[in-house]
């Protein structure tokens, strides 16, 4: 059963004149993930202890806006009440099964706009309003990549395998199938192969045009290939310009597989099929 939760309407109850106090986000939290608090305490802590950041400074000013912003408030809970309007319906209708998960639109403390978490050994999907108000995520189009993509890798976690302990080159080529996997399952729920959550200032027309560069690239990097070099998977990496190319890439590569394979007989691959089949493709394309 998917269950989703809006969890952000409650907040003016615990905040009084637009401001954040963390004394109030406890008690607020404490309505919406009481056991687990500390996960999200212990998360922003971790990272003001490497002195490169402040809460005062650099987590307080994202918390403030959430109450400030009116105008983005009511954006993203609009873009979440529509992306998430009859979602588990859809899913079963275009999957033909459902997904055990609880999608939750939240106050966190800057630990993510999008975060699958395993907790009392359900999946949840916390969506943290306060990042998608500072990254300006809050239109539907990006609540899609949000909530859609991150379900994607729920499905495939439920129906097949998705955490595989593959290294070096081997881990990266499984990223791009299971992002893959994922962006094929927001393809399939939008009714579209073209729909890309990413495709913003023309992104989508340069990937379509240099996808052969951007796989033989990808493929030529793959040996040396680390969590620090590599250029395909984020928006914080860049190749050629644009970020988040490997996920074009690995949509192209599993919609070429789903015309072989039904998308379910994907979800239990293992390396060496994805290796072999990774291999035909790359046969393929060079020769046209």
């Amino acid at each position: 059963m998917l269950t989703v939760i809006n969890a952000v309407n409650s907040i003016a109850d615990f905040f009084h004149d637009d401001c954040f106090s963390i004394e109030q986000w406890n008690k607020y939290i404490d309505t919406v993930l009481p056991l687990h608090k500390n996960m999200l305490i212990n998360d922003m802590q971790k990272i003001i202890r490497t002195g490169e950041f402040t809460f005062e400074n650099d987590f307080l000013p994202v918390l403030n806006e959430v109450l400030i912003d009116k105008e983005s408030y009511a954006k993203a809970v609009l873009s979440f009440r529509k992306v998430t309007d009859n979602l588990e319906e859809k899913i079963l209708k275009t999957m033909g099964k459902s997904i055990e998960a609880t999608v939750i639109l939240y106050m966190g403390l800057c630990n993510g706009a999008g975060w699958v978490v395993n907790l009392d050994s359900c999946q949840y999907v916390l969506l943290g309003i306060e990042k998608i108000i500072e990254l300006k995520w809050y239109d539907s189009n990006d609540m899609y990549g949000l909530i859609y993509h991150e379900l994607g890798h729920i499905y495939q976690m439920q129906y097949g395998s998705l955490k595989r302990n593959y290294k070096n080159s081997d881990a990266f080529l499984w990223q791009l199938f299971t992002e893959g996997i994922a962006m094929l399952f927001e393809q399939k729920l939008i009714g579209s192969n073209d729909y890309f959550h990413q495709d913003k200032n023309g992104w989508g027309n340069w990937c379509a045009a240099h996808l052969n560069m951007i796989m033989n690239d990808f493929n030529s990097d793959l040996i040396n290939m680390t969590s620090g070099n590599q250029r395909y998977f984020g928006d914080w990496v860049n190749y050629q310009g644009y970020h988040d190319t490997g996920y074009y890439l690995g949509a192209k590569f599993v919609q070429w597989l789903n015309t072989k394979y039904r998308f379910d007989e994907m979800l239990n691959f293992d390396i060496k099929t994805v290796q072999s089949e990774w291999t035909s493709y790359l046969c393929r394309n060079n020769r046209n």
